[in-house]
């Protein structure tokens, strides 16, 4: 069991060695670039301490949505946005002297319409057999007007 408790120990002690490095190249990376910035095992001054926990009560928390119940924090509570008027160039504008509705040149199409363009072509045939036959009634009607008118002059006649 002593070799198992060597090897953690050991395996604690590369594990602070590793976050060590990382701690520092951590701090390279967001040091500025002054001289007089703590480097490595250096403590920082008392006042760069005193200026971390002002910067820290100094936070404020703005809340939209919500409406804390703390009374600390309602503080932060941040109003609305207020959006602007929105002006409408035709209401600005005089109104026209004729006032026609607009609505009334809509006319819903008749629930027929599909209908009638599908049976269109039909209906043209219909029309044309229907003109023929009106043609020839007629015809037949001048025919028989003027044999009762012949009849009638011969008729006389004799």
């Amino acid at each position: 069991m002593g070799e198992e408790d060597d090897s953690i120990e050991q395996a604690v002690a590369a594990r602070r060695e590793r976050l060590r490095a990382l701690k520092a190249a951590q701090e390279l990376l967001t040091a500025p670039e002054d001289d007089s910035a703590p480097q490595g095992d250096e403590k920082p001054d008392r006042d760069n301490e005193e200026d971390a926990g002002e910067e820290e009560d100094n936070l404020s928390m703005k809340f939209r949505n919500y409406v804390p119940h703390d009374k600390q924090l309602q503080e932060g509570k941040v109003a609305p946005p207020v959006l602007p008027k929105f002006e409408d160039p035709l209401a600005a504008e005089p109104p026209a002297l004729e006032t026609k509705d607009p609505f009334v040149n809509i006319a819903p199409k008749k629930p027929n319409w599909d209908l009638r363009r599908d049976v269109q072509k039909k209906l043209d045939k219909l029309e044309r057999r229907t003109q023929k036959a009106m043609y020839k009634i007629m015809e037949e009607q001048e025919r028989q007007k003027q044999m009762a008118e012949e009849d009638s002059v011969n008729g006389m006649q004799e």
